[in-house]
């Protein structure tokens, strides 16, 4: 849920003034803290939850009989295709389950759309004058600088509680036949933690589109991670789609490494059977199958899709805490100030700030010279560009209970500093 910034609290007491704070930001320096809230990271107790796949796989065979040690089989093992199916609300033949990386499963697609086109599409996107991608923002990273390598261009649109502004994304994919397709994160966004619903998905399936091979890439990374027991179900694009009559516009990604092993998971393709078929296809070309057997020891981890429901629930055990205690510093220090809002998120790994238009910049700089280290101004933008420079992404899921208290106090330290200065100016 997001927070509107809140005008300032008349009954509250007056905020620090810029001595007491450069005060204040001088004895942060001295402490010599070395903090980090940059990545999305699972903690080790995290990672510890999935050692049993240590002892894994019992056997070299699937379900099926075959040799998982073997050349093949390049949609990945019918166990926990089926598992996976359930949790992404698509029939088994829908799902491919492949490596480790859904950020790399996501780079061949474009790759094959760029080199071969759509299955939907008139020739590939690569043999078009321009190329553009609707981007909501604030949103993730790594999706604009794959873009950006791609040299596709980008075009923003706000990201709010119900997902993205579904009334711009309409007007830009029914305006500009360049426009290909859009990012997003629909459940637990990053950073925000909003949560498309259920209208906005409907609209963004059956909007008219001047591309007839548009695209949504659906980054379905945090569909699982709950930070409450009141879990939000994702909305079921392939089947609005499908109904919409566009059964080829989903491309649903989805991964382990936040469940399991960050480095050693498996990471998934959902979407139509042409759409599966056409992947697979483009995928034979350079590959002759994955790591069945990482497959198949997952499969049988997890056993069900309940139980990858069940894991969830030990991983929201530990960070839950961590999340209350980046609202708790924010609320204490911040709060009725008028300097700041945030998002207090139901699920997902980020707390999305903004700060005072115009100092996020400082802020970012003011921590790393106290020792804690942020992700960059404007990185939850395309081209790092932050256009009210006063956004930053709190990633607290990585350090230790206590680390992430003294780093929010940190962190809000400098952002009253920062204020002040602003103020002074």
């Amino acid at each position: 849920m997001s927070l509107d910034p809140a005008a300032p609290d008349q009954s509250a007491p007056e905020p620090p003034d810029l001595d007491q704070l450069r005060s204040a930001y001088e004895e942060l320096r001295a402490a010599d803290l070395r903090l980090d809230l940059t990545r999305g990271k699972p903690s080790a107790s995290q990672l510890d939850l999935s050692d049993g796949l240590l002892s894994l796989p019992t056997s070299t065979t699937d379900a099926a009989g075959v040799d998982t040690r073997n050349y093949g089989g390049l949609e990945g093992i019918a166990e926990l295709r089926a598992m996976f199916a359930e949790l992404l609300w698509v029939e088994p033949e829908q799902v491919v389950a492949g490596g480790s990386s859904s950020l790399m499963m996501m780079r061949d697609v474009l790759s094959f759309l760029w080199l071969r086109g759509a299955v939907d599409g008139e020739r590939p996107w690569g043999a078009e004058e321009k190329v553009t991608f609707i981007c909501p923002v604030p949103g993730y990273d790594r999706h604009f600088t794959l873009l950006q390598w791609f040299g596709i261009d980008m075009v923003t649109v706000p990201m709010n509680d119900d997902g993205p502004d579904v009334e711009a994304v309409a007007a830009l994919a029914a305006s500009d036949p360049s426009v290909k397709g859009m990012w997003l994160v629909p459940t637990y966004a990053n950073p925000t933690g909003s949560v498309c619903t259920q209208e906005v998905a409907e609209r963004l399936a059956s909007m008219p589109t001047a591309a007839p091979d548009f695209k949504l890439f659906w980054d379905n990374a945090y569909a699982f991670h709950h930070l409450t027991p009141q879990e939000t179900k994702s909305a079921d694009i392939t089947s609005l789609a499908t109904a919409a009559g566009h059964p080829h516009r989903p491309l649903v990604f989805a991964s382990t490494s936040k469940i399991t092993y960050a480095g050693a998971g498996v990471a998934f393709l959902a979407g139509s059977v042409d759409n599966i078929g056409w992947y697979v296809g483009n995928l034979s070309q350079g590959s002759i199958g994955p790591d069945k057997l990482n497959q198949l020891r997952h499969a049988q981890f997890f056993g069900s899709p309940q139980g990858v429901r069940d894991h969830m629930v030990k991983h929201r055990e530990i960070i839950a805490p961590k999340f209350d205690e980046v609202d708790r510093v924010l609320t204490e220090r911040l709060g009725g100030t008028g300097v700041a809002s945030w998002t207090k998120p139901a699920g997902g790994y980020f707390v999305s700030l903004d700060v005072v238009d115009g100092t996020a910049s400082r802020v970012i700089e003011l921590a790393k010279q106290a020792g804690v280290a942020l992700t960059p101004a404007g990185s939850a933008f395309p081209y790092n560009d932050d256009p009210r420079d006063r956004n930053i992404r709190l990633a607290p899921t990585f350090p230790p209970l206590a680390d992430v208290t003294a780093a929010m106090e940190a962190v809000t330290t400098c952002v009253l500093l920062a204020a002040a200065e602003k103020r002074a100016e």
